[in-house]
């Protein structure tokens, strides 16, 4: 719990919640507002009919007590039954406006707010699926995700927020006008109580915002606790943690309830004052405007009650504007990562009017090829290899010695840094990369399947495979029978990740899905690794005739998928120190050989 409100302790807070001075924000800051104008543009026909609803619905409240007053005054006490009558009737017509336009109002703003939510959402992702690996390397998925659901929500309220305030603004103008006009005397008097308001505002909100920012901080860790105890359950369960991580959980959840408590205890604050000075205005009124009645100044009984009014219709906007001043300030704050996160540029890019590879027919070749995530830490050095076409080749060496990144690099998920590939004499840089990808195809050593059938699953990226297409390579690599066993077969809707199909089964449809797509170039990323041996023995059967005429790159993780390679590359600390087949390799007895030495009998450490 905050016990103090100097500045010392303010960021304290922010130290042990991790508020910095940029989750702070700007309370406006018009790069965010010109950017977001370009999603409010194709909606402009709305935004001027709110806008008008706005100034009916204003006029509407501030007319109000003016109406009663003049009621009062002119026929009440004027015993006019006759302008009685009529006021009835003008009462009615401003009820109706008002109900009108603040209908209106909330239902385009609803609208338009709604789709914006939609195009920022696609753009965010639309631009996501542009991004370089080295994007996702250096970014976490759930900050990431954070940006496109909770920063977009926040941005689309801006749009409110905006509308609202003018709302508002509009509203204690017309307020402060109608007062002068009716009693500038009485006016003064009674308005004299905002500069005091105003204080305690700003008092007020310098607090008050740090608090907010801290429970949106400690939620973040009760959410980011929650996630990984749920998605790690396993773990959790096979550890025996569970007691631990309850524990755990309930320190954020504690952190998380004082500081609601805290801002909850800064709200309760705000509008109690504000009730206060409000009261405050109202016996300002009642006893200067009585003292005016009875001296004989020209104060009608109407205007006191019309005073009175506006004096409670006066705070309810600040009340608004105070609450709503936090909000906006989140809004910046989320728009500015979210406009951030659009001007990421993806790191590999296509040239200008790169020309598309040709379908692969001849060599690969890496020429002295380097490579690094950051200039002290080297991953490959002076790389020259060749790889001839049909040549199935296996990449081994220790952990970190660059297997996955030479392989990487060959499908331009990161560009070299220093050196070329080349595709049959085609800088790899200077061709188009959709052109790339579309003729190589991997499987990966964690297969990572999508909650729809097996079908589309193998379809996923081959759309027009046909279902003799999809069950003949799922033949092959051995995974019809499995397959056919299931209550709806190739019709069979997978679960999360494919959670509802053993380890095996899911590679070997992941197997299935790059080879329905006949690629030219074929990359197993110890594709083998988690299949049992039975299942292994049916991917090597098939591998064996389908690598005929189509070139392969293995990243060796068991004995006998390196066997079956027509050359073994060894590498190790990002340089290749070995080449060669298995027995060449095993009779210079070097780090292959070492290595083999160290492996069980189906895979290689």
């Amino acid at each position: 719990m905050m016990h103090g409100m100097g500045g010392p302790h303010m960021w304290r807070i922010r130290e042990t919640v991790g508020i910095d001075r940029d989750d702070l924000g700007r309370v406006y800051d018009h790069r965010i507002v010109l950017r977001l104008m370009g999603y409010v543009r194709p909606h402009w026909r709305r935004l001027a009919v709110i806008i008008t609803a706005v100034f009916f619905y204003t006029v509407s409240v501030v007319a109000m007590p003016w109406l009663i007053s003049t009621t009062i005054d002119s026929y009440i006490l004027g015993d006019d039954i006759r302008g009685l009558d009529l006021a009835v009737i003008v009462f009615l017509s401003i009820a109706l406006l008002q109900f009108g336009s603040q209908y209106i109002q909330m239902r385009l703003m609803a609208f338009v707010g709604q789709r914006i939510l939609l195009q920022l959402r696609l753009d965010l992702f639309k631009h996501l699926q542009t991004l370089s690996m080295s994007f996702y390397d250096r970014n976490e998925t759930g900050r990431v995700m954070s940006r496109v659901q909770n920063d977009v929500q926040q941005l689309q309220e801006m749009i409110s927020i905006m509308v609202s305030t003018l709302a508002d603004i509009a509203s204690l103008g017309g307020i402060v006008l109608v007062m002068m006009i009716m009693n500038p005397r009485l006016a003064f008097i009674t308005l004299s109580v905002v500069p005091i308001l105003l204080l305690i505002l700003m008092v007020w909100q310098r607090y008050a915002r740090i608090a907010f920012l801290r429970v949106r901080n400690t939620l973040a860790g009760v959410n980011a606790d929650l996630e990984e105890n749920i998605s790690g359950v396993r773990v959790v369960q096979s550890l025996n943690r569970e007691k631990a991580n309850i524990r755990r959980f309930g320190s954020s959840n504690s952190q998380n309830l004082d500081a609601i408590l805290d801002a909850t205890r800064y709200q309760a604050m705000l509008l109690p004052s504000v009730e206060m000075l409000a009261a405050i205005g109202l016996g300002l009124v009642v006893y200067f405007g009585g003292l005016m009645v009875l001296d004989g100044d020209i104060v009608e009984i109407g205007i006191l009650v019309g005073f009175a009014l506006y004096i409670q219709r006066f705070f309810d906007p600040v009340r608004n504007l105070a609450m709503q001043y936090s909000q906006l300030q989140r809004a910046m704050a989320s728009g500015s990562r979210i406009f951030e996160l659009l001007d990421t540029e993806p790191e590999v890019i296509d040239k200008p009017g790169a020309p598309d590879l040709p379908l692969i027919t001849n060599t690969i070749c890496y020429e002295n090829v380097s490579f690094y995530y950051s200039a002290d830490l080297p991953i490959l050095k002076n790389v020259d290899l060749q790889i001839e076409s049909g040549e199935t080749v296996a990449f081994v060496g220790p952990t970190g010695a660059g297997k996955t990144t030479i392989v990487a690099l060959l499908q331009r998920l990161y560009d070299v840094t220093g050196g070329k590939i080349s595709i049959d004499g085609h800088n790899i840089r200077d061709v188009n990369l959709q052109s790339l990808i579309r003729q190589i195809k991997v499987v990966p050593q964690e297969p990572f399947l999508f909650s729809q059938s097996i079908k589309e699953n193998i379809k996923y990226s081959s759309q027009s495979a046909t279902d003799n297409q999809v069950e003949e390579s799922a033949r092959l690599v051995g995974a019809h029978e499995f397959i056919t066993k299931l209550e709806h077969g190739y019709e069979t809707q997978l679960h999360e990740r494919g959670s509802n199909l053993s380890v095996g089964q899911r590679q070997l449809i992941s197997f299935a899905r790059a080879l329905v797509a006949n690629p030219r170039l074929l990359i197993l990323d110890e594709a083998t690794a988690n299949i049992d041996t039975q299942a292994e023995r049916l991917i090597q059967l098939a591998l064996t005739e389908l690598l005929k005429n189509r070139t392969a790159l293995v990243i060796a993780h068991r004995l006998s998928t390196i066997r079956s390679a027509d050359r073994i590359v060894v590498l190790d600390r990002g340089r290749i120190v070995e080449t060669g087949n298995h027995d060449e390799l095993i009779a210079v007895g070097g780090l292959y050989a070492r290595l083999s030495a160290l492996s069980s009998a189906d895979s290689i450490h």
